[in-house]
């Protein structure tokens, strides 16, 4: 499976992009800003083409297996972590990362690199809406598939 991230927006604070699954939108994106070195907590992860797989472990991982038992005890399998190294680490143009999640929020100030889905983007402003709405139509299309043994990778790129 394939997920793509395109980033179409990118200023000094934050970026703004897209999620797509097999080439269909499935909804928009928040992250921390670009930036050449980085910066802990203000930067995104460079372009390029990273693994997602499920991580079973951490403070995320506790708090939506707790906040997602409504929807069932199978419902949250881990959380959707890009890496591309062992140990959770994603390494990408000089830059060292890890632990980015596809997880819940609404600006850049909720995230540390990671990637926030949201189902209406607000294009003068840092602000995507809806975040849980979107992970819960994400979040299960690349579980499943990764639960059915397949590889998914997430390309990252600008428009």
């Amino acid at each position: 499976m394939l997920v793509e991230l395109k980033r179409y927006k990118s200023n000094k604070d934050y970026t703004d992009g897209m999620f797509f699954v097999d080439g269909n939108f499935i909804c928009y994106s928040v992250e921390d800003e670009g930036r050449s070195k980085k910066v802990w907590g203000e930067t995104r992860i460079p372009n390029g083409t990273y693994n997602i797989s499920l991580r079973k472990e951490g403070k995320f991982h506790k708090r939506y297996t707790e906040k997602f038992k409504a929807y069932g005890k199978d419902w949250h399998q881990g959380m959707l972590c890009v890496h591309n190294k062992p140990n959770w680490v994603l390494e990408n143009a000089g830059m060292s990362f890890q632990y980015i999640l596809i997880h819940i929020g609404n600006d850049d100030d909720d995230t540390a690199g990671c990637l926030l889905p949201g189902m209406t983007a607000h294009a003068d402003r840092n602000f995507i809406q809806r975040s849980t709405d979107a992970y819960k139509l994400l979040y299960p299309i690349i579980r499943d598939a990764l639960l059915a043994g397949e590889e998914v990778t997430i390309n990252v790129s600008l428009l």
